[in-house]
């Protein structure tokens, strides 16, 4: 299955997308391409709103604001998530997870990605419409597709449906 095909998918079973991706078989360059897909989407996304931002402030340069979101976004973000992947694991360990650290980064790294679709959305809305109701309304339903997504992949990940119980 495509990758967009994959992520509509997810809107309605996301812990069948993980499974699937785990039974092709444990492979970190799968992993590092699903996460660096997802943060240049998030960089893209941003690009509204930072272009708001340096028109309604003069002193600020778009392409300085560019620079430092790249950075943010395709250099640090992706050692951070890498991170969060591993507290998850060891957070499902101790829980009786009986799954793999590449099962919690393939969980993480592809509720990113499948929920980057409303972080575009949210980029416009900060773009075009600014701070408001609107944008926290965007944001609050990309903070709960993200995280069912995410809770979704990590049971899939380290609790299969054959070890529940």
């Amino acid at each position: 299955m495509g990758v967009t095909s994959d992520i509509v998918t997810s809107y309605r079973r996301p812990g069948r997308v993980v499974a699937r991706l785990l039974q092709m078989g444990q492979r970190e360059d799968r992993a590092l391409a699903i996460l660096m897909a997802g943060c240049t989407v998030v960089f893209v996304a941003q690009w509204p709103r930072l272009a708001r931002q340096a028109h309604l402030d003069p002193e600020v340069e778009l392409n300085m604001l560019l620079g430092a979101t790249l950075l943010a976004w395709v250099m640090i973000a992706p050692l951070l998530l890498y991170a969060l992947a591993f507290i998850s694991h060891l957070v499902a360990r101790a829980a009786g997870g009986k799954g793999t650290g590449y099962g919690a980064r393939i969980a993480l790294f592809w509720a990113l990605l499948a929920s980057s679709p409303l972080l575009l959305l949210q980029g416009m809305v900060a773009g075009f419409i600014g701070a408001g109701g609107a944008l926290t309304l965007v944001g609050l339903i990309w903070l709960v597709v993200f995280l069912w997504f995410w809770i979704s992949g990590l049971r899939q990940a380290e609790w299969p449906p054959a070890q529940k119980g």
